[in-house]
């Protein structure tokens, strides 16, 4: 495994642990000021919306796990495909599990950084 596929490694690895404790400004720390989301359902979105949606009062807990299935690097540039299981729960709401894959691109900053600059969400409603 190479230090670049380590890096990677371990902002998901800090990106998950962030989402679980409820630390969003860890969470913004790992992606790029440019970063697009794209979920089913909606037309893509940046991270000004990512932000606003975590801070609200009416945040979701999160819990899951993040499986890399596969990591490649092409220069500065990366992606992973990952197999997530993820329970989302409202305050006061009732949890919604999720499952699936995410496409992830990550970019490296010129501070040798890795961050999430791309994620295509394909996550379903698990029963």
């Amino acid at each position: 495994m190479t230090d670049d596929e380590r890096a990677i490694r371990q902002v998901v690895a800090t990106w998950m642990a962030a989402s679980r404790s409820g630390d969003g400004a860890t969470v913004l720390s790992l992606m790029t000021e440019d970063a697009i989301f794209m979920v089913p359902g909606r037309e893509p979105f940046g991270r000004e919306v990512f932000e606003a949606a975590a801070a609200a009062p009416n945040a979701m807990r999160m819990e899951g796990t993040n499986e890399i299935v596969e990591i490649q690097v092409l220069g500065d540039w990366a992606f992973s495909r990952n197999r997530i299981e993820l329970t989302a729960t409202p305050p006061g709401g009732e949890p919604v599990r999720r499952h699936g894959y995410t496409l992830t691109l990550y970019r490296k900053g010129a501070d040798g950084r890795w961050r999430l600059a791309r994620d295509a969400n394909l996550l379903t409603v698990k029963s």
